[in-house]
């Protein structure tokens, strides 16, 4: 009997290695390891949700005539230099879709979010890693500046940056965007509220800046998965040509335009994770454990040949931290939540080290 044949994928997907985040089995744990909020998105949410949603809205498409200006006027922005996205993973692909095609030559930073590789390998991009600077974990901005050619159509990159937790500057950003005109200029700012650097404000200089924010890390909107992508209007009208138009569920709009009314909790959390991040990083440099220098609500920590060890003697403890030692020499990284949380982790840390 002769095999059924079966669709041949492309070959930049055969080439690819599958991306499986640690997701399964975190509920009732300490959540130390994706940078979410810890405590939980503001009650105003859930109030604004159990206010507004009901069987016959649950039964038609989602329509965004109240929250993308309400997004637009929060940001600053005019509603079509706007695009709502299904998390920031969308924003990423949407953009790679818009401007890339196979071969071109895209820049990501090393290491750095999974996902800019991920979407730019699904596009057969060729891609160009330029190395964070080593043990100081620095932006590498002359190497990238050096790297970047005429042939250049992206550049992508996380501003703090994840895993490092390490920031480069408004001038920085200008001076990439300045390098590259011809070439989407992604700056990724899912910890802006834990650093306050954006280049939001320069997308009308600059035709060739797209800015991404998020609300699963300050907003503790996760699940939701919601994001929103900013560039100039022009830039938007392709952008939509390449997003499915009702990618953003009904409940994660509505979410997100009673967060963005809730500024108080947004502060305070802001507050209480810096406050636990310095907690993290005065109880690490007692421990002896070097870390590099944060910008976003997370450090990263050294811990040499125990990483996995740690991650694994903390896990039994009911606390998440992420291991990222097989592209950071000694990586884990810890999320700061709260100070009574940092505090708990820190008490392990002691037993374990």
């Amino acid at each position: 009997m002769v095999a059924p044949l079966r669709p041949d994928p492309r070959k930049a997907v055969r080439d690819m290695a599958p991306y499986s985040p640690p997701s399964s089995g975190r509920a009732g744990k300490l959540r130390l390891d994706f940078n979410e909020n810890t405590v939980g998105c503001s009650p105003r949410v859930i109030e604004f949700l159990r206010s507004r949603i009901c069987e016959q809205q649950l039964s038609i498409y989602p329509e965004y005539t109240s929250v993308k200006p309400a997004l637009a006027a929060f940001f600053k922005v005019s509603s079509d230099e706007l695009l709502l996205t299904n998390g920031t993973d969308e924003a990423i692909q949407v953009l790679v879709n818009t401007y890339i095609d196979d071969r071109d030559e895209v820049f990501i930073l090393r290491p750095s979010y999974a996902m800019y590789r991920f979407y730019a390998e699904v596009a057969g991009a060729k891609i160009e890693e330029i190395p964070y600077r080593p043990h100081t974990l620095a932006f590498p901005l002359e190497e990238l500046l050096e790297a970047i050619t005429p042939q250049t159509r992206a550049v992508l990159i996380s501003n703090p940056n994840n895993p490092t937790g390490t920031a480069i500057d408004i001038a920085g950003v200008k001076r990439i965007l300045d390098r590259a005109p011809q070439a989407a200029v992604l700056i990724d700012e899912a910890y802006y509220e834990f650093c306050g650097i954006t280049a939001l404000p320069l997308i009308r200089e600059y035709p060739n800046l797209f800015v991404s924010r998020t609300f699963s890390k300050v907003y503790g909107m996760a699940a939701m998965r919601m994001g929103c992508l900013f560039s100039q209007s022009a830039n938007v009208e392709y952008l939509h040509k390449c997003q499915s138009p009702y990618s953003v569920n009904m409940l994660a709009a509505l979410a997100a335009e009673a967060a963005i009314q809730d500024t108080e909790y947004v502060s305070n959390y802001v507050n209480e994770a810096l406050a636990a991040r310095e907690l993290l990083r005065e109880g690490l440099a007692k421990l002896g454990i070097d870390q590099a220098s944060s910008s976003a609500n997370f450090i990263l920590g050294y811990f040499g040949d125990r990483a996995i060890e740690v991650r694994d003697a903390l896990r039994d403890q009911a606390i998440l931290v992420r291991d990222r030692s097989y592209e950071i020499p000694g990586g884990v990284r810890i999320t700061a939540g709260t100070r009574e949380q940092a505090r708990r982790v820190l008490e392990e840390l002691e037993k374990i080290w």
